[in-house]
């Protein structure tokens, strides 16, 4: 049975017992806390807990899913891939244990004439939990499993929970049993490998409260007012079963992947069954597996968005793809292995997932490019490991130790050559050699660390920041910001810097950096720039603030120009910000917010934020996408943001638990560094949640609206968009508009008509420019034979010389030296030279023939003797050449210049 029968089989099933059925939701997680759909259950979670009614009483799926936690035992195990369908059934607070069971071993024993996977029921183990008296009861009296098949476990041991206070419950474990042949007798609790009692279905009876806890030690506190049913069958493993394989490489989703990979390299599958002591046969089988595996994965999660990167999602899928071409090279295969493999992949697949053949072109061209990118890194960074393990050996034989590669080796060859530290792990435990890995994390915080320490520095002048550390000291801690709720406070002058040195008093007039105890500036972090103002002195001193940097966290230095009087160290001071410019600032950054929400909502979902900036009324936002924008995903976003300012949305802020947060479903920069509270923002209900310590407006109708002024490429898979906001985007708008206007009266027409106009103009205009070349070239044959006939002697020489005047390009001269050195022949030593003057530029031509350069004439050489009196430069081949220069009016000197490199 084709595993996408097995899929179809169990919707219909659940179909005819009243189930919604539903469509899987994509491998980028709904929840934007985490970074995959890790099980069949996730899109119900909601339900689950209570969180949201369920829209129906029951419902059924088969869930596409994505673990790599286990991606080690990829291809060394039967059951273990990083891709896999998961087949659910759930009800919400409709039928329980009874209904459950009934449903599973219905559609497990039924044979498969009727409709049912026709499963053996005398070979079918149960596991539960020891107190769970119902399903004990149902299993052995209402279907009649045979007691010894039913095993009673402990609760810890087969319960379910959501790792925190809420709901829980037993599980009914149905396990398969595949005989003698795949382990040792006496149901699930005896083979412990799960080899020969294959788990295949569990079903989870959410009946209980649980209160605190780690792990498995919570108490039970009560009983949920609504009970839930959350089950699990992986297709994988229903599908070896009923296709009689011994894993689920082999099974007709997979297998084709592996047929391919043989034909590639020549080597033969399965001849490694025996295990690691098959040696080298072992190894490929393996290696042949996970090829398999990732492909697959690599496939679906490009199919789903995903692309590859440096962090987060795209790193995982990076990661898969770089794994599986590893392993094809181990196999021998050298060449790219994609396009087979990815193709023998899609070709199974699409048969239960359709879209696949529709997004074909963009998946193949990420992934082929990837590849591509891998192999030129592998090849360069191979290399340097080799050299890295020998010395790491000769290290160990001198020291008598076990081999270990250096930490500052490990570090080269990420910083170097692209090489990540997983693989280097990889790569070197294959030849049986450890790597310092604490050391190669250290030197990565350090380089990290001058990163940041060059940034700051980039606005505090090469400051050493040991000198904010001792200020910081000496106050007992960093600066107190009020800037959320204060425009303006009261403060005392902590430290002072002088042409970045400490000083105690300063006077006027001169730029100057201080610190303040408490200030309501705001530093420039996360996008957002910093506050400008006034900070007023007790004695009368005035600093005009220009800048705010945090040249070490929680110390704010206010950079700026001391314009009256004096200020010490220990004054009293007044701070104040610009308030116009913290208003348009925040407007900005709010809008910030609503572009990501936008994108996410109307393109893409899997999009990462990878930088921004908030400027007064403009932002900068950037963000992981592999191809452009179309216009209409540009307008789709700006119309959908602007509609939800338009709504007025609050705009919420509350300090929390990084838990807290990722629990809320807030968005987390990936590899940002959090303490242990965080600060949340909240654009309406759900149209946005955000870590962020940013300012803001109260509510999105404060803006007004957005212009976006376009998106382009910054980087390989970054792109970028630029905005207006507020007024500035209201007079962006109004000048297009009296743009229009102006271009509908210039053409004559309404403004509706415009596109229509002007794409007719610029054809009339396009079919002019073509009949005014033809006419320039009809011009430039006719001169032609005027320039053959004025050829004259110049020393060895017969010299055609032609000053066109203006041209429209250089084209025209290039065309009639070669048409005058084709008429000229090669009975004698020939140079033609044509020069013109292109866009206030002069140009010159020089072509020779084979005569005149077999005794000297090289066109190349004498174009730079030329270009030369033009002011310019020229080179080219020694029959053709071209020079310019900038003074048109040095032409006739240009020419006489080659008449005596002539020999005149």
């Amino acid at each position: 049975m084709r595993t996408s029968e097995i899929r179809s089989r169990w919707l219909d099933f659940f179909a005819s017992k009243d189930h919604e059925i539903r469509s899987s939701v994509p491998l980028i997680s709904p929840d934007p806390s985490i970074l995959f759909t890790v099980a069949g259950m996730v899109p119900f979670i909601p339900y689950i807990l209570g969180t949201e009614p369920a829209p129906w009483p029951r419902a059924a799926s088969v869930q596409k899913c994505i673990r790599t936690n286990d991606i080690d035992n990829v291809g060394r195990t039967t059951r273990h891939g990083t891709f896999f369908q998961m087949n659910g059934n759930f009800s919400f607070g409709d039928y329980f244990k009874e209904g459950a069971i009934q449903y599973a071993w219905e559609l497990l024993t039924t044979p498969t004439s009727a409709g049912g996977y026709g499963l053996d029921g005398d070979r079918l183990w149960m596991t539960i939990w020891e107190k769970d008296e119902v399903s004990w009861d149902y299993l052995t009296k209402t279907i009649g499993v045979a007691p010894l098949h039913v095993q009673k476990l402990p609760f810890a041991e087969i319960s379910w929970s959501t790792g925190q206070p809420g709901p829980a419950g037993a599980c009914c474990e149905i396990h398969y049993d595949r005989g003698p042949a795949y382990g040792p007798d006496g149901g699930p609790e005896a083979d412990t490998a799960g080899d020969r009692f294959l788990e295949i279905w569990n079903l989870v009876f959410d009946e209980f409260v649980r209160g605190e806890g780690e792990g498995h030690d919570f108490e039970l506190v009560g009983k949920l007012d609504s009970t839930a049913i959350d089950t699990g069958a992986g297709l994988e493993r229903i599908a070896f079963l009923l296709q009689d394989k011994p894993n689920m490489y082999e099974i007709d989703e997979v297998y084709p992947v592996i047929a391919a990979a043989e034909a590639m390299s020549g080597r033969a599958y399965g001849l490694g069954a025996a295990g690691p002591e098959a040696g080298a046969a072992y190894m490929d089988d393996v290696r042949m597996r996970v090829v398999a595996d990732h492909v697959r994965s690599a496939l679906m999660l490009i199919g789903d968005g995903v692309r590859p990167g440096n962090d987060g999602r795209g790193y995982v899928l990076r990661r898969l793809i770089r794994r599986a071409v590893r392993s094809m090279r181990l196999l021998g295969v050298d060449e790219a292995s994609l396009p087979t493999l990815l193709t023998a992949s899609k070709d199974v697949m699409k048969l239960s997932y359709p879209e696949l053949e529709e997004r074909w072109g963009t998946i193949s061209e990420v992934a082929y490019g990837e590849e591509e990118a891998f192999r030129r890194t592998l090849s360069a960074g191979t290399t340097i490991l080799d050299t890295a393990v020998g010395r790491a050996r000769e290290r160990a034989s001198a020291a008598g130790a076990r081999p270990l590669v250096s930490g500052q080796d490990a570090f080269e060859l990420h910083d170097t050559y692209g090489f990540p530290i997983d693989l280097t792990l990889e790569m070197a435990s294959e030849q049986g050699v450890d790597v310092d890995e604490a050391a190669f994390r250290s030197l990565m915080d350090e380089q990290k660390e001058r990163a940041r320490a060059d940034a700051r520095a980039k606005k505090t002048g090469h400051i050493d920041v040991r000198l904010f550390q001792d200020i910081e000291r000496s106050m007992g801690g960093g600066s107190e910001f009020l800037g959320y709720t204060e425009a303006s406070a009261e403060a005392t002058v902590a430290g002072l810097l002088l042409d970045g040195r400490p000083e105690p008093v300063a006077t006027a007039p001169a730029q100057v950096e201080v610190v303040l105890d408490r200030t309501p500036f705001y530093a420039e972090m996360g996008g957002q720039l910093a506050d400008h103002g006034v900070i007023r002195l007790a004695g009368g001193g005035i600093v005009e603030v220009g800048d705010v940097q945090a040249p070490i966290r929680g110390l704010s230095v206010h950079r700026g120009t001391l314009t009256e009087g004096a200020i010490a160290v220990g004054e009293r001071a007044y701070a104040e910000i610009d308030t116009e410019r913290r208003l348009a600032i925040a407007r900005a950054h709010t809008s910030t917010h609503m572009v990501y929400a936008g994108l996410r909502r109307t393109v893409a979902p899997d999009s990462e934020q990878a930088g921004s900036e908030n400027s007064p009324s403009r932002l900068r936002f950037d963000f992981s996408h592999n191809t452009a924008l179309t216009t209409g995903q540009v307008n789709d976003i700006e119309a959908l943001v602007n509609e939800k300012l338009a709504e007025d949305l609050q705009v919420r802020t509350e300090t929390m638990s990084l838990e807290d947060a990722r629990a809320s479903g807030a968005i987390a920069l990936f590899g940002e560094k959090y303490g242990t509270e965080v600060r949340v923002v909240t654009i309406g209900d759900d149209f946005d949640r955000e870590l962020c310590g940013g300012t803001h407006v109260p509510s999105t109708g404060h803006i007004g609206r957005i212009a976006i002024l376009g998106e382009s490429s910054i980087g390989s898979g970054v792109r970028r968009i630029d905005a207006l906001v507020g007024d500035a985007a209201y007079g962006f708008q109004a000048k297009e508009h009296a743009l229009v206007s102006q271009l509908s009266t210039m053409i004559g027409g309404r403004p509706e008509e415009l596109p229509e106009r002007i794409e007719s103009l610029m054809g009339r205009l396009k079919d002019a420019e073509k009949r005014l070349a033809a006419a320039e070239q009809a011009a430039m044959a006719s001169r032609v034979v005027e320039v053959v006939n004025g050829a004259r002697r110049v020393g060895a020489y017969r010299l055609a010389v032609a000053d066109l005047g203006a041209v429209s390009n250089a084209d025209l001269l290039r065309s009639l030296v070669l048409d005058a050195r084709e008429r000229l022949g090669e009975a004698e030593p020939t140079v033609i030279v044509a020069a013109g003057v292109s866009g206030e530029r002069p140009v010159i031509v020089v072509a020779t023939n084979a005569a005149a350069r077999d005794i000297g004439a090289k066109a190349g050489e004498l174009v730079k003797v030329a270009a030369k009196a033009l002011g310019g430069g020229g080179g080219g081949k020694p029959d053709l050449a071209q020079g310019g220069g900038q003074n048109a009016g040095a032409l006739p000197e240009a020419m006489a210049a080659i008449t005596q490199a002539l020999g005149a």
